[in-house]
């Protein structure tokens, strides 16, 4: 668990598997992905949920769950998501680097991910670079990133 503040808020990322993190993380992602993007509900939930590590990030003022990700077997982070209301403040970036820095523990000399075009400067300030051509994915555009560990 990491404790992050910020002038405004103060947040944790815990991190789990699924079984500990579905609540939340499920939650999230439904209103991110599924209500605020209109992306069908079917092609958010997968079988590979089962077999990542989660992060959940949690407000210390209300307890709720804020924002989520992914780190899969092969990776690839994904599934990053953060609610409206906690955007801006630092929260996605601690859970990618708290995904990464699990992946780097690992092993892994990289970690990939399918960027949404909309959110291809978070990743670069994130030590992200671009690979490749944009493609759409959920009917949104998006770009494949990578980040090498040295």
């Amino acid at each position: 668990m990491n404790l992050i503040s910020t002038e405004k808020r103060s947040y944790q990322v815990t991190l789990g598997s699924w079984s500990d993190m579905q609540k939340d993380a499920q939650a999230i992602r439904y209103d991110v992905f599924v209500i605020e993007q209109k992306i069908p509900a079917e092609l958010e939930w997968d079988d590979m949920d089962a077999q990542c590590l989660h992060a959940v990030a949690y407000d210390d003022a209300t307890g709720k769950a804020i924002g989520t990700g992914r780190l899969l077997p092969d990776g690839h982070i994904g599934r990053m998501a953060v609610r409206k209301s906690a955007r801006g403040l630092g929260v996605g970036a601690a859970i990618l680097q708290s995904l990464m820095q699990q992946a780097r523990q690992r092993g892994d000399q990289a970690v990939q991910l399918n960027a949404q075009i909309s959110a291809e400067p978070f990743y670069s300030a994130n030590g992200y670079s671009r690979d490749g051509e944009a493609f759409e994915e959920a009917g949104i555009p998006h770009i494949s990133m990578t980040h090498q560990f040295f």
